[in-house]
Parts: structure tokens; sequence; C-alpha cells
């Protein structure tokens, strides 16, 4: 299965876990990352300072972060048809110390 490839272009913390994110075909999404930082990777990200270290990865064209989460760009473009299975998956992983 094919998809298009997005790049992230840039982004702006918004507020505390929330980015605006804007894409190369000019596309621009607003996600509330908080509701799946659980888990292995995304876990540390509740500490707020990790959080903030977000950066793009020029290589990938997407969003990082120094403990290696990142998400598939074409997953962050299309945000609203993947976040209730995020929210679904996040609500089973582990609970990790931030």
């Amino acid at each position: 299965m094919t998809h298009p490839i997005y790049r992230v272009r840039c982004f702006e913390i918004v507020s505390a876990y929330t980015l605006r994110i804007q894409f190369d075909d000019d596309a621009v999404q607003i996600i509330d990352f908080q509701p799946i930082l659980a888990g292995e990777m995304y876990g540390p990200l509740r500490n707020l300072e990790v959080f903030n270290q977000v950066q793009i990865d020029s290589e990938a064209g997407t969003l990082v972060w120094p403990n290696g989460a990142d998400f598939d760009p074409a997953t962050l473009h299309d945000w609203p048809a993947h976040e209730r299975a995020f929210r679904e998956l996040a609500s089973r992983w582990e609970p990790v110390e931030a």
C-alpha cells in the first residue's frame, strides 16, 4: 500500500504538548499529543522539558524527539483519521515514568 509522501515544513509549540504543524503541501494540523504519551516510546515525552526538545528530522521530514520517538509524517498530516486509533493504543501501553 502506498500513500502520499508529506514532509513537515515547520512547527510551533502552541501550548503544553500541543504543536501546530505545517506540511510541504501547506496543510496545517494542530495536534494535542498529551492523550497518547504513554508506553516505552512516547511515555518519556510526558516530561514537558523532553517534549519541548522536538525537532524536524531533515532527512525523514518529520518530528523527532531526543529519545528516538517520531511519527510517520503522513500520520501527522492526516491526524484526524489516526487520532482515535492512537488513543486506543495508548490506553493499552504500559505507563512509563516521565
